[in-house]
């Protein structure tokens, strides 16, 4: 009996670890069939997110919820509820922060119009006291030998300039019937009206800009003959033209000490700058072989060059006239300084010129010679 006993207690564990082995393949086949799902999800998932990547037929690309929340509820209805697709708000000045697509299309337009902005150093500002120091003379130095006291070098020097600035705004309008037509691209519409408008003002004054209210133009900066060392800081330094009313007999020779007059350090990276006026009169210039000076752009999109210099055209700048400054050379971004703040508020108006709404956009905008030795001027003189 006891042996009996003994072999069937050997024995019940098999038909047990058989069940245990049914009981794991089972699992494992619903883990399989589980993993199967989440793939099949996951392509699923995959599959919607490139649909959504992917750009529309017409070249553009998915409006995001935030600007199509701005465009179609504020400034199509003037919904103020709308308040959490806008960027930023502005209860002071009662208007809402242009979310970031139109933002930076209204920039985009801006470069493409107003060439000194492309040339010129921009930074966005908190504020409208935006300063900055340069430093005029750089740290001195000094030789001793190995075993010599080291005294005291000379403290550098620094002048702070502060653009002056001014509020730029625009007031385009537009009827409600035309906000109400669905057809109606109101994005590109007020991005288009509002940099049109921008560029003409502000390209006029970071050239020839007063300084009250508006940035100070480069033109605007006092000028002499001095050379570089001989000027006080914010003098531009010119070279006559050598004819009180015109170019001289020999315009290569002075447009030449035009570029010579300029730092090494600035020439790379430096360009002219003229209205098409002055241009057409410095093409026709020939050098003394009767080559011309000026040369055309040997690849699509890249620019005319004069001297081996690029060519921008600044419709800014004034016509060939006895006094005036219709040539500048120069590294632009060296030496002229944007300061904007990044935001361009927009309060939409529609009660004041019924039945259009008024779409009054503004911008805080400073310009302000920064190097005075990185620009120079053509001067009609004698």
């Amino acid at each position: 009996m006891d042996s009996e006993s003994t072999i069937e207690t050997k024995t019940d564990p098999i038909p047990a670890s058989f069940d245990i082995i049914a009981r794991q393949d089972a699992q494992e086949g619903e883990i399989t069939a589980i993993r199967a799902d989440v793939e099949e999800v996951k392509g699923r998932l995959d599959r919607v997110s490139r649909a959504a990547a992917r750009p529309l037929l017409d070249g553009g690309t998915p409006a995001s919820p935030q600007l199509k929340g701005f465009v179609d509820g504020y400034l199509r209805h003037g919904r103020v509820t709308e308040l959490k697709s806008m960027s930023t708000a502005v209860p002071a000045d009662g208007g809402y922060a242009v979310p970031r697509e139109i933002d930076a299309m209204i920039a985009r337009q801006l470069t493409e119009i107003s060439p000194i902005r492309a040339l010129a150093q921009v930074v966005q500002t908190g504020t409208s006291g935006y300063r900055k120091l340069v430093s005029t003379g750089g740290t001195a130095s000094g030789w001793v030998s190995e075993g010599a006291a080291r005294p005291e070098t000379a403290t550098p020097q620094f002048a702070e300039i502060a653009p002056p600035s001014g509020e730029l705004y625009a007031n385009p309008a537009a009827s409600q019937a035309m906000l109400d037509d669905a057809a109606f691209d109101l994005e590109t519409w007020l991005a288009g009206e509002i940099a049109v408008e921008f560029a003409r003002a502000e390209g006029s004054a970071f050239v020839n800009g007063t300084g009250v209210n508006q940035p100070m133009g480069f033109l605007s900066a006092p000028a002499t003959l001095d050379v570089d060392g001989a000027r006080a800081f914010g003098t531009l330094q010119y070279v006559a033209s050598g004819d009180a009313t015109g170019f001289n007999t020999a315009p290569d020779d002075k447009l030449i000490d035009l570029v010579q007059a300029l730092k090494a350090g600035h020439r790379q990276g430096a360009a002219w700058a003229m209205n098409s006026s002055t241009l057409a009169m410095v093409r026709k210039f020939k050098a003394a072989d009767g080559s011309f000076l000026w040369q055309p752009g040997l690849i699509d999109g890249q620019p005319d060059r004069l001297l081996g210099y690029p060519v921008v055209e600044v419709e800014d700048m004034p016509d060939v006239a006895a006094g005036a400054c219709p040539v500048a050379f120069g590294n632009f971004r060296a030496g002229y300084l944007i300061a904007e703040r990044s935001a361009t508020a927009i309060l939409r108006d529609p009660f004041t010129n019924k039945p259009f709404v008024h779409f009054y956009a503004t911008k805080r905008i400073g310009g302000q010679v920064m190097d005075s030795d990185a620009i120079k001027l053509l001067k009609i003189a004698a």
